[in-house]
């Protein structure tokens, strides 16, 4: 049976304005992945080297590695938040919303003092 079909086994059809309001949620997840992907791969192509060696290329492929995983979980995210409100439940909490923010968070201050201790003047 295919996903969609199962979807629409469960609950009632629900007004279209939140099923769009959910697909721009999920294109908001979608657009957040792609630029961690342009961030990362822009990390190694254009930074200058680090003060520690090999960090930059670690670095990067961390940002690649959150937009790769944010990519795979917004589906995920777009359907839990389709049955719920098929199904007239509270919506789920998105549960990579602190991980992805306290990681770029991190990965940027990170970037941020490693350019400075590099490039001093």
């Amino acid at each position: 049976m295919s996903w969609p079909t199962k979807l629409r086994e469960h609950g009632e059809d629900p007004d279209p304005r939140f099923s769009f309001a959910n697909e721009r949620t999920f294109l908001a997840w979608i657009r957040t992945a792609l630029a961690l992907l342009a961030a990362g791969i822009g990390l190694e192509a254009f930074a200058p080297p680090l003060a520690v060696p090999g960090l930059r290329q670690v670095l990067a492929g961390l940002m690649v590695l959150a937009g790769v995983a944010t990519s795979a979980l917004a589906f995920r995210r777009w359907l839990r938040a389709e049955e719920a409100i098929r199904e007239r439940r509270p919506l789920p909490t998105p549960r990579i919303a602190p991980w992805l923010s306290y990681g770029v968070a991190t990965a940027a201050l990170a970037i941020f003092i490693l350019l400075v201790i590099a490039n001093p003047h």
